[in-house]
């Protein structure tokens, strides 16, 4: 049935060849223009697992408490001393720039310039005060002079002020939207204006300016990934000359790398037509789309080549390599595709979207490589030079090779395949969930954006890396003695936390101002237990601190952390639940959590969640559409065991490299399966057939070797290859990507030539 099927879509295609070519010309200026008009998009909502109950709390009440989204300037004078007039005017030059940026929320604008930037002091009459830059403030020695005293007042060294006095810091929050446009907030365009306004206009030999931020981050990616163009580039290029290499033809060169570009084509026009954008993390899709094009389109040409020098003419050859193929490479490409399309179970936005984009351009292959690349050959009449190994050197090979087939060999083979896996499982089991390395893990260590995360943290006491509790209660529960005793515990027990530098919170405020109230002794640094004298400390502490919201119904505390590593937020985290089991009640409780490391922590948890779920789905799918495609179980299973035990030591090398499971890092597994089952396919397929025929296992193999075998190896090592050139990528996780990926893409052929012919051995006893 299927057989007649394929017989009669061949009959159909190859009978009206015009109209083929000419539908796929049309479709390819079509998606052509609409590519054309595809722009970078990196929305700080897509990187965030927005069902999540810690983000949650953080939707809940970003309104009142800012998000996780906001940028810090720091503003760094050379010499060490930050109190000259030309460092106070570059600083309030830097403030008021950023302040008119599009996309901040001017509100939350906090600098020495800020009017909200106020000091206190115990003075005989009670409480004085003011704003640290006065309003008559010159700026002459005088005048700092004055400032000086205000900021030691203030106590915001560590946090506006460094603590050596070489920096000040200006932070703001950003919108989710352009006010001038009500659009969602082009972050990339953000960012480059943040370059050109703050450190192209004010840095200079004596003014340094360090940006961090997501908003800053996701700019500098993008810039770095403007590199994989390049990449892209030597890729085809190394690809060419390997295909070459392999075909002996230019043309069989040339039609599979311009059919798998036309893959590449769809694929970004397709996002258009579907309202996409292209993400920073996701642009490394488009090559993954080429190589996979290019390694089906290796299958066709090799296919057809054989076919070639056994003497018919290219349209029969093409014809007869379209039968051939059309089954197992369907089958491959719709693994591919439905493996990729599991990661749509994962709640982050950024790998749903490279789901669908993975997922549309492999599906695109199916046209292009599978259809269209037979029917263009047809065209040519081809002339084709031979093996480009040589006949007797192939021989030699596949000979050596078909030894893995035999159940001497075989026992062997998977005894070692065994206890490699164990090997990796070892390994494997200690993988860490999320970042490894400080600043942006997207980054290098000495890039510029990790230069300026590092400078801030080694200069304040405070940076982005603050996790945000949310203590809910009810109307006016911050004037309960109760209430704050319960939070200024729960901050004491987070302050002596591993791994948290310092903590902020209405309680610990509200005591120095109790002390205030007293002349300033430290004695009197409590609580008041009556709810007046509570309610005179709580007022002299404004909703624009950030400690409290309108009617004093939710309190947060804030825990400074000295980094944003996988290990550091475990430890956090798991405080928090075990503390907030404790002091929760019917009146108050303590949420996790907002802030830049609330949102890590949620997407931590996201990624370890979609692990295991993720993991099966890619292999449910794989295993069902080869149990259609073989109609055996032994079959599936061959094909299936080798690519898990591939998954297992990748997830070791990922442990052994310190590279942690993260959002850029997780797809990767799915990608290298849904790519690595292609191998094991195109082989079985070939032996399922001879072992129909009652021919024995070592012999099936020898000839699907014979037949398939150079297509698959050259594959292996072409997208090894390719890949490999990301080890010198300016983007760290590009890096990353490229070695998990050679890896992947070697070891699976290694996989499908080695273990897949020793498991067939024993799962067909009897054709030994």
């Amino acid at each position: 049935m299927l057989e007649k099927m394929v017989n009669g879509f061949e009959s159909f295609l190859f009978r009206r060849r015009g109209y083929v070519i000419a539908l796929f010309v049309l479709a390819t200026l079509f998606l052509g223009i609409r590519a054309g008009q595809l722009k970078m998009d990196a929305a700080f909502v897509k990187n965030i697992p927005l069902a999540h109950s810690y983000m949650q709390t953080y939707l809940k009440h970003q309104k009142d408490f800012g998000g996780a989204n906001s940028i810090m300037v720091a503003v760094e004078d050379t010499s060490g001393n930050i109190f000259n007039p030309v460092f106070f005017d570059a600083l309030k030059n830097i403030h008021d720039q950023l302040f008119f940026i599009p996309g901040v929320e001017r509100a939350n604008v906090k600098s020495l310039f800020s009017p909200s930037t106020r000091f206190t002091e115990v003075v005989e009459d009670g409480f004085a005060g003011g704003p640290v830059i006065p309003a008559d403030y010159v700026n002459d020695a005088q005048g700092l002079a004055v400032v000086r005293d205000n900021i030691e007042k203030a106590g915001i060294v560590g946090r506006l002020i460094a603590e050596d006095y070489s920096a000040a810091m200006v932070s703001a929050q950003l919108m989710d939207f352009d006010p001038q446009t009500g659009a969602p907030l082009d972050t990339i365009a953000f960012a480059k204006q943040l370059e050109t306004e703050l450190r192209g206009k004010f840095e200079t030999d004596q003014i340094k300016v360090h940006i961090i931020g997501f908003a800053k981050m996701a700019g500098d990616v993008a810039e770095g990934a403007k590199g994989v163009v390049l990449f892209f580039l030597i890729a085809i290029l190394v690809t060419a000359v390997m295909v070459y290499l392999f075909s002996r033809s230019i043309m069989l060169t040339l039609l599979p790398l311009v059919c798998s570009l036309i893959a590449v084509v769809w694929q970004l026009g397709l996002l258009t037509v579907i309202g996409f954008g292209l993400d920073p993390m996701s642009i490394l899709v488009p090559f993954l789309v080429f190589a996979i094009g290019v390694s089906h389109g290796v299958q066709m040409i090799n296919a057809v080549r054989r076919r070639v020098i056994d003497g018919q003419n290219s349209k029969a050859a093409a014809a007869s390599a379209f039968r051939s193929l059309l089954v197992p490479g369907g089958i491959a490409l719709l693994s591919d595709t439905v493996g990729f399309m599991t990661l749509l179970a994962i709640d982050i936005g950024i790998i749903r979207e490279l789901a669908i984009s993975a997922s549309l351009g492999v599906a695109v292959i199916i046209l292009t490589n599978l259809i269209l690349l037979p029917v263009v050959i047809s065209f040519f009449d081809l002339k084709v030079k031979g093996e480009a190994l040589g006949k007797s050197s192939a021989e030699k090979i596949w000979q050596f090779l078909a030894r893995f087939a035999n159940p001497k060999f075989a026992l062997v083979i998977l005894a070692l395949s065994a206890a490699l896996y164990g090997f990796g499982l070892q390994y494997a089991n200690n993988m860490k969930i999320g970042d490894l390395q400080g600043g942006a893990p997207a980054l290098h260590q000495d890039s510029r954006y990790n230069q300026d995360t590092f400078f801030i943290t080694d200069h304040f006491s405070i940076t982005t890396d603050v996790m945000t509790v949310i203590v809910e209660g009810f109307p006016e529960a911050c004037t309960y003695n109760e209430v704050l005793t319960r939070i200024g515990d729960f901050e004491w027990q987070m302050a002596n936390t591993p791994g948290v530098e310092s903590t902020a919170s209405l309680a610990s405020i509200a005591r120095k101002v109790n002390a205030g109230f007293n002349e300033g002794n430290p004695k009197w640094q409590v609580l008041p237990r009556n709810t007046a004298s509570l309610v005179q400390a709580i007022g002299q502490i404004p909703t624009s601190s950030g400690l409290l919201n309108g009617d004093c119904s939710v309190m947060p505390v804030y825990l400074f952390l000295k980094d944003h590593k996988a290990e550091t937020i475990e430890v956090v985290v798991d405080k928090v639940k075990k503390i907030a089991a404790v002091l929760d009640n019917d009146k108050i409780q303590f949420k996790l959590a907002s802030g830049p490391v609330g949102v890590m922590a949620a997407t931590n948890e996201a990624v370890s969640e979609a692990q295991l779920p993720m993991m099966l789905y890619v292999y449910g799918a794989v295993f069902l559409l080869c149990l259609v495609s073989f109609r055996s179980l032994r079959a599936t299973i061959a094909v299936i065991l080798p690519l898990y035990v591939v998954s297992t030591l990748a997830q070791a090398l990922m442990t052994k490299l310190n590279i942690g499971l993260a959002v850029s890092t997780l797809p990767v597994i799915a990608l290298g399966v849904g790519i690595g089952v292609d191998y094991g396919i195109y082989i079985l397929s070939t032996m399922a057939q001879k072992l129909r025929q009652g021919m024995a296992v070592q012999q099936a193999y020898l000839e699907a070797l014979e037949e398939r075998g150079s297509a698959v190896i050259f594959t292996g090592l072409t997208l090894a290859i390719g890949v490999s050139t990301w080890f010198f990528s300016a983007l760290k996780f590009q890096m990353d990507m490229g070695i998990l990926l050679t890896f992947m893409f070697l070891v699976n052929m290694l996989g499908a030539i080695i273990i897949l012919p020793a498991l067939t051995s024993v799962f067909w006893p009897k054709r030994r």
